[in-house]
């Protein structure tokens, strides 16, 4: 989503160009002479930015300083649920690398609480913040693509879609989400998953090299060969260590055209699906994403059950690939070929995430016949409140990566499992977070950890995060305290420094 309007500045019409400038980039500063900002530190303590300061940063960007009096702020505040009304106590909206130094300097010497937002999707509420900074990537958008290489740079804020965009013009295509307008920055550096993942794995296992600004505000270059722990950690350790502002990425061939949708059944029929489901999954071919899902009765609207399908193999494979699926008998709706992009846009509207929700997700070993009883058994309908299960499957070339290759550290997994609500946002939350936490503590005995994209704030304890990187914590503190020793970057599954 394009957060900018544009317009032609007097001077460049005077100059004669055609150029348009960002509303950002014309040099009008709107920050008072006088104005204090009450703010807090990292860890909760109470102090006041001056005017002075906030003047200076606002003079050294070629993007923006945003307070609460400022246009856009309200807009540039917001992360896509609306659960999380968060009131920061300024916002620098960066265009470029140097915007993300000054702002990362800024952060580090007022030693203020820093959140940092690229496409607002995380489900924990972390890319915002009451009165500490964000440091919002939203005008720092691009992709370029060198097709004979193979060969894409993202900039950091970028959205996924846009990089689907590019690369498929070339029928070239690398893991990236679901949702087109996630942010590259936080999806990536958490792992993911994506449509394509079982066929050419993880996003950060295609990733070549990452352009990162440390705490201390430096560039720093990461690859195989060079500042390789920081390669590594950005690999699954997800904002701890720095800012993405960069990142290559290996593409893949394949066709534009692809086998995608859902085949859906009414939910009556959810445990037979869910069984099929649990016994091709180990098996199926790496060119089949299948993901269980079951959707509740909501609002008169009936429940279904159904496997979201992306088949990216040769289209003579596709109907193969789905035959242990079509013992199950004639769907209600069921899949087509249709063109990648669009699939990969196809959840965009309907993403619950836009709605007020909440999110409990867990990687789970194996996909057992006693899971499928817990899940079945306790779903409900309800009047207002809409309730999803979804396996997002794991497997294939994912799976084919060792657990300490990168900090991504489940690789043994068959799939991540995420239970998300939402509600009208006029309704009172507490009756339906109160419902999804009971009915998650009969869910969480068959997880083994858990997605750090995905999941609500409570789930974020030291003691979850510390157990949820498993083998790779003791690398992962000590790369913490190397580029982040006072802990600046702590608005994510946090590290402790070592």
């Amino acid at each position: 989503m394009q957060r900018r309007t544009f317009m032609r500045s007097s001077v460049a019409a005077v100059l004669g160009t055609a150029l348009p400038l960002p509303s950002f980039a014309v040099p009008y500063r709107r920050i008072g002479q006088d104005q204090e900002v009450p703010a807090i530190t990292g860890d909760g303590k109470e102090i006041v930015l001056s005017g002075k300061a906030i003047r200076e940063l606002d003079a050294r960007l070629r993007g923006r300083v945003l307070l609460a009096q400022n246009e856009g702020y309200d807009e540039a505040r917001r992360v896509l649920n609306p659960s999380f009304d968060k009131h920061p106590a300024l916002i620098a909206q960066v265009t470029g690398t140097a915007d993300v130094r000054f702002a990362v300097d800024f952060a580090r010497e007022h030693n203020v609480l820093l959140a940092v937002k690229c496409g607002g999707h995380s489900a924990s509420g972390k890319s915002t913040c009451d009165r500490g900074m964000i440091i919002d990537l939203s005008p720092f958008r691009g992709v370029r693509v060198d097709p004979v290489a193979r060969r894409a740079w993202v900039t950091g804020g970028s959205l996924l879609g846009q990089l689907d965009h590019e690369a498929m013009a070339h029928d070239l295509v690398v893991t990236m989400g679901t949702v087109s307008h996630t942010g590259v920055g936080g999806l990536v550096t958490g792992g993911g998953f994506g449509r394509v993942g079982r066929h050419f794995g993880l996003a950060i296992d295609n990733l070549t090299a990452v352009d990162v600004v440390t705490a201390d505000g430096r560039l720093r270059r990461a690859t195989a060969e060079q500042e390789r722990d920081l390669f590594w950690g950005v690999r699954g350790g997800g904002g701890n260590f720095g800012i993405v502002t960069g990142f290559e990425f290996r593409l893949h061939p394949m066709q534009r055209q692809v086998i995608g949708g859902a085949i859906v059944y009414p939910i009556a029929r959810a445990r037979d699906v869910l069984t099929v489901a649990a016994e091709y999954l180990p098996r199926a071919p790496d060119a089949l994403d299948l993901v269980p899902f079951l959707d509740l009765p909501s609002g008169g609207k009936p429940g279904v059950v159904g496997l979201g399908v992306c088949y990216s193999g040769p289209a003579d494979g596709a109907e193969r690939a789905l035959a242990p699926i079509r013992r199950l008998g004639t769907p209600l709706a069921d899949v087509e070929p249709m063109d990648y992009v669009a699939l990969q846009r196809s959840g965009d509207i309907t993403d619950p995430r836009a709605q007020a929700s909440y999110l409990k997700s867990g990687f789970i070993p194996q996909f057992s016949t006693e899971l499928i009883t817990t899940l079945v058994d306790g779903l409900e309908a309800h009047p207002v409140r809409s309730a999803h299960v979804f396996l997002q499957p794991a497997g294939g070339a994912i799976g084919r990566v060792t657990n300490d290759a990168t900090a991504f550290s489940h690789r043994d997994a068959i799939g991540n499992l995420g239970l998300g609500i939402a509600w009208p946002a006029d309704s009172d939350p507490a009756e339906h977070v109160a419902w999804i936490r009971d009915f998650w503590t009969r869910v969480e005995p068959f997880t083994r950890g858990f997605y750090s994209n995905d999941g609500a704030p409570d789930m974020y304890t030291d003691s979850a995060v510390a157990q949820n990187y498993r083998g790779n914590l003791t690398r992962l503190m000590r790369i913490k305290r190397q580029y982040d020793p006072t802990n600046l970057f702590r608005l994510n599954a946090n590290i402790p420094p070592a």
